[in-house]
């Protein structure tokens, strides 16, 4: 460079020489750690908030005719007042009653899976993820499955217990057609939230676990829905 000597430019070194790293007078705190670690969980937690709540409106809307949830809560209820009921002739009755929320079940649940299908597919994908992050079925497409391919194996395994072709005694088929109908509002509550979540809900809502569910219902389902969602 212009106007640089080498007796300046020896100086030069021999200054850098002397001189030494001092750390940062002012290092980032535990503190400022802490609030950094909260801000991004707190923007993970607005963004799956957004990606859940344009799924619970998608379910929502598309089941809104019907009230399979409803009717859900009123078989689990009937069953258990006929497991109760000492009286045999009075337990028949019961028994008899529930048939026809069985079947009612059975074809709102196939109707709605029918027009369901319809629904374009990338918005379908549910992650295999166990915990939700924000549209990780976009960016994570291999550790997902479609939501309406679970519904039609939820859909023929509804109706196959409901129709009881196996000749189950009313409790038998009682435990299976609920199995299957709390295995598909898992899926739904899987599709909405995340499988943690459905597990948790499931486990409050109906006082058994996914695994338990999952034994109970038949070898069709528990086939089907593994190779769908390999759990």
């Amino acid at each position: 460079m212009a106007g640089v000597t080498g007796k300046s430019f020896s100086h030069s070194r021999r200054r850098l020489g002397t001189l030494h790293w001092r750390p940062l007078q002012h290092p980032v705190s535990a503190m400022e750690i802490l609030t950094l670690v909260l801000a991004f969980f707190a923007g993970l937690a607005f963004l799956n908030s957004l990606d859940q709540k344009k799924r619970i409106e998608l379910l929502r809307k598309h089941l809104g005719p019907y009230q399979i949830d409803v009717m859900l809560e009123k078989l689990a209820e009937g069953y258990e007042r006929a497991l109760a009921e000492p009286d045999p002739e009075r337990r028949e009755q019961i028994w008899s009653v529930l048939e026809g929320a069985e079947r009612s079940i059975a074809k709102q649940f196939t109707r709605f899976v029918h027009f369901f299908v319809d629904v374009e597919a990338a918005a379908t994908r549910v992650s295999k993820l166990p915990f939700a992050l924000p549209w990780a079925h976009r960016w994570c497409r291999r550790a997902t499955f479609d939501l309406r391919a679970a519904f039609m194996v939820h859909a023929y395994a509804i109706t196959e217990a409901v129709d009881n072709n196996a000749q189950r005694p009313p409790r038998d088929k009682a435990y299976l057609i609920l199995a299957e109908l709390f295995l598909m509002q898992h899926t739904c509550h899987w599709f909405c939230r995340s499988f943690s979540t459905a597990s948790t809900r499931m486990v409050r809502s109906h006082k058994t676990g996914y695994r338990q569910v999952l034994a109970a219902v038949s070898p069709y389902t528990r086939r089907a829905y593994g190779e769908l969602t390999s759990l």
